[in-house]
């Protein structure tokens, strides 16, 4: 599985001969479908040019503080990456994170980020084996930096040791590696995504705003989480995410048919679409004249998908959407107890955010408890979503078997 499509990776190449390396682990991620921009050291340009990682990358190559025009591009660089990739590592770089220092770009950018920091190191045989460099690793481990190498083998200079950079392949494959967490594997969760539209005759519909990006994207998160995952998609311009089934439907009749033809055997069940509230009483057959004066149009209520679902008898953990324009807690959590469900993602829709935005912001909540996910784009807030949901799984399912347990002893 391709777990690189779309990611966002920040590529710290620092000054050693195996920077030649880091043009082939460019063009490896690229080819994989990951975005990669390059930052670079100083001392790194004397080794590869800029230009080649640009061509390579298809993106504007940092490499001092003079290309940070606005004086935040490292804080825009640390939030705009899902990992940071430093290849190679040289010993001065090592030292430079485990200090906590912030004078040159790379540096500050790791120290303003809060995404995974994995290290490639490569440096002479002797350097390496340094005990202020092993100590310097042993820190950066501690702090949870992941550490990729050395390989041992001929060295530049001439040398044999550790101190070889790892090859691009383990590399990535290290990344890719990186988005499956495992933390719902072995689980089957079913989503729902986008807008459904309830006919009013053969060429008119009432519809709604949604794209299905969020929705989407809960599903892609979902499936590197280890899940086996299950695709109720309205009508929307999205391919499935890699290993996500689908099945595409129109109504809200459909969706619903189709959602219980699939939670039977499923663990979670997540509510992403934008799923209408009402539908035409009558839609008409043929296509409606248009004519003078009103029109008239009766609805009735749609189908209600998730309380639906959460109302089952063996049902799995349920998670619904609430796209409000005013009061987002209140609304939020008084759906959550009309509907029965374990927990709401309320997002406030109007202005720069909401539908068509490619960014978002969620409050989540749940019994005896609540989480804001500040403003990030989609793909970022699933994963941070299907982590909570992960959590809320786990002590859901402790919690009934310590249930079960107590009632077998009391029997």
């Amino acid at each position: 599985m391709n777990r690189l499509a779309e990611k966002r990776i920040l590529l710290g190449v620092c000054g050693g001969i195996a920077a030649y390396k880091s043009a082939e682990l460019v063009r490896q991620l690229r080819a994989a479908g990951a975005v990669v921009r390059v930052v670079m050291t100083p001392a790194a340009t004397g080794f590869v040019t800029a230009r080649t990682f640009q061509a390579l990358s298809g993106e504007p190559v940092w490499s001092d503080w003079s290309d940070d025009r606005t004086g935040m591009g490292h804080i825009e660089l640390a939030r705009w990456a899902e990992r940071i990739l430093i290849a190679p590592a040289t010993a001065d770089t090592l030292a430079r994170l485990a200090q906590g220092r912030a004078d040159d770009l790379l540096a500050a950018i790791c120290l303003a980020s809060e995404v995974p920091l994995m290290v490639a190191p490569a440096m002479n045989q002797a350097m390496w084996r340094n005990v202020a460099t092993r100590e310097n690793v042993q820190c950066l481990i501690g702090r949870g930096v992941q550490v990729f190498g050395p390989d041992t083998g001929e060295q530049a200079c001439g040398e044999v040791g550790p101190g070889r950079m790892v090859t691009p392949e383990t590399l990535q494959q290290e990344l890719s590696d990186s988005f499956g967490n495992g933390r719902l594997a072995g689980l089957k969760v079913v989503i729902t995504a986008g807008p459904t539209r309830e006919a009013v005759d053969p060429v008119r519909f009432l519809g709604n705003r949604s794209s299905g990006k969020m929705g989407y994207a809960v599903a892609r998160a979902a499936r590197e989480a280890g899940a086996s995952v299950e695709l109720v998609s309205g009508p929307v311009a999205l391919d499935a995410p890699n290993g996500v089934g689908q099945v595409k439907v129109e109504s809200a009749q459909e969706m619903l048919e189709a959602v219980l033809a699939r939670v039977a055997d499923c663990d979670i069940f997540i509510a992403a679409a934008a799923v209408a509230d009402y539908r035409p009483a009558s839609p008409a057959t043929q296509k409606i004249k248009k004519q003078a004066g009103g029109w008239s149009l009766q609805l009735e209520p749609v189908p209600d998908i998730l309380a639906t679902v959460a109302a089952l008898d063996k049902r799995p953990l349920c998670v619904g959407f609430a796209a409000e324009t005013e009061h987002l807690e209140q609304n939020a959590r008084k759906k959550r107890m009309h509907k029965g469900v374990e927990m709401i993602a309320a997002n406030q829709v109007g202005g720069r955010l909401g539908f068509e935005s490619d960014d978002n912001e969620l409050l989540l909540v749940w019994e005896g408890g609540e989480c804001l996910l500040p403003t990030a784009t989609k793909n970022r807030l699933a994963v941070q979503l299907i982590e909570a949901i992960a959590d809320l799984y786990i002590k859901q399912t402790t919690t009934d078997e310590s249930s079960e347990n107590d009632a077998k002893h009391s029997a």
